[in-house]
């Protein structure tokens, strides 16, 4: 790794990371990589697992100031992307593990 990430946050907005969502309105990753309206408790959780010590904050996401919403401040892995990418991968397994316990 060529940049220096120990110590560094970065803000996740639900947006970010969500599927349903196109560029336009706040994605920030490929859809295939994205996942379908994550909600902040997944995103908190994802981040639990992944060791980023997240921290929800009470904020209005600039782009849909009208939704009452939260944003989750995390530690960096890596980029902002990469971060980013990695949350939603644990909230698609999150979601896998849901699904075989209920059956």
């Amino acid at each position: 790794m060529s940049r220096e990430y120990r110590g560094k946050r970065v803000v996740v907005w639900p947006s970010y990371i969500d599927a349903s969502k196109s560029r336009g309105q706040g994605r920030k990753i490929p859809r295939k990589d994205a996942v379908p309206r994550p909600r902040v408790e997944e995103i908190v959780e994802a981040a639990e697992r992944l060791g980023l010590n997240p921290e929800v904050e009470e904020a209005r996401y600039p782009r849909a100031w009208w939704e009452d919403r939260q944003r989750v401040v995390v530690d960096k892995l890596g980029s902002k992307l990469e971060t980013l990418k990695a949350i939603a991968r644990e909230i698609r397994r999150i979601r896998e593990e849901r699904r075989m316990v209920r059956r």
